[in-house]
């Protein structure tokens, strides 16, 4: 299948999304409910049976959200224990393959170990956390790293906090990683967004779209190695909602009409009750049109302060697969084929907008 993908001008892109966004949100967001509750189903008889197992149950923060076997990350088997490769994580898309991300619960003190070892074993290099560690007496999860300067021992890994900055309404936190008998060690950039509530949205669009932007350009900068890891409490209402920006966004960067629900539909048949409510699902339609409406970045190509991260563009489609030779230089924007983005077929679906939305505007009118 040799399809070409039509690429379009943010400009062209935002007019088409802004016009999906009235028609959607037409009779008291009559549009936006409808699209949701036809996800409401995707994915739930899917088998869970690794988490459900006995042996596994501690692990999960909250029984009832537990990683389909099909996509969950398997740690390796310690000394020869056999339920040591069950973590509650999934391998989820965004973009470029089945496993662009993971998405995780927040850490609970008994699983921190295993955190850190599926980061170290997963080539990971990123990890977003968006939610507090705590809320009044709640705890939303645990902290596996050290908030300041300072080293923490996690089974084999040693942590160690480097730097610490203060963006608007998050941290970036350099941390460096080693295995106990192991000369080499890593840097790993934690991105941490304390302000969303669970199962809501932050009270402002504009700091999770600067968040999420200034999230985007770092993953694209740097050569892919492994999935960047996004968790929450639970890692699916705002991980999911999170992941879905992040996705579209880069869409939208490489010239391709966003389809929020193809998205979603994807991301839940790699993890259950990813965006998690309405609220959430319209906040993703609110955050992709305030930034393609220039609310934080101006448009891919602008030079000046953004021209570094943007030079890392080109070879963002060899990175997100997994092919080293799809290296696309940075000025081409348009007609970019098929080929080029993606494997034909199976992944086909997840950049197409479904039958021809983008030409009547809706899939409900």
């Amino acid at each position: 299948m040799s399809h070409r993908v039509q690429t379009y001008s943010r400009a062209q892109i935002l007019q088409e999304f802004q016009f999906r966004c009235q028609t959607l949100a037409a009779n008291d967001n009559q549009g936006f409910k409808q699209e949701f509750e036809e996800l409401n189903d995707v994915g739930k008889d899917l088998p869970t049976r690794a988490g459900d197992l006995e042996a596994n149950r501690e692990k999960n923060r909250y029984p009832y959200i537990l990683p389909y076997d099909h996509c969950r990350v398997r740690l390796s088997v310690q000394n020869s224990l056999p339920h040591s490769d069950y973590i509650n994580a999934s391998f989820v898309p965004g973009g470029g393959s089945e496993r662009d991300f993971i998405c995780t619960q927040g850490p609970l003190r008994n699983t921190m170990a295993d955190f850190w070892r599926m980061v170290w074993e997963q080539n990971v290099q990123i990890i977003v956390m968006v939610t507090a560690l705590k809320n009044k007496d709640t705890v939303w999860c645990d902290k596996y790293w050290p908030l300041e300067q300072g080293t923490v021992y996690h089974g084999l890994i040693q942590v160690t906090t480097v730097t610490r900055k203060k963006g608007p309404g998050y941290f970036v936190t350099s941390i460096n990683l080693r295995q106990r008998d192991c000369p080499t060690d890593r840097i790993i950039t934690h991105y941490y967004y304390p302000a969303w509530p669970d199962r809501g949205v932050p009270k402002d669009s504009s700091s999770l779209c600067d968040f999420t932007e200034h999230v985007r350009q770092h993953l694209q900068a740097i050569p892919r190695l492994g999935p960047a890891v996004v968790h929450c409490s639970a890692g699916v209402g705002r991980s999911g909602t999170f992941v879905t920006l992040l996705w579209l966004m880069q869409l939208c960067a490489r010239g391709i009409q966003p389809d929020i629900r193809a998205a979603v539909e994807d991301l839940r048949l790699h993890r259950t009750w990813m965006v998690q409510n309405l609220e959430q699902y319209i906040f993703v339609y609110q955050c992709l049109l305030r930034w393609l409406n220039g609310g934080t970045s101006a448009s891919p190509q602008t030079q000046g302060e953004r021209s570094q991260s943007s030079s890392g563009r080109g070879g963002r489609e060899g990175r997100r697969r997994h092919h080293h030779h799809r290296q696309i230089p940075p000025s081409d924007q348009p007609q970019i084929t098929m080929q080029q983005i993606l494997h034909p077929g199976n992944l086909l679906r997840r950049l197409l907008p479904s039958s021809s939305v983008f030409k009547t505007g809706s899939h409900n009118s």
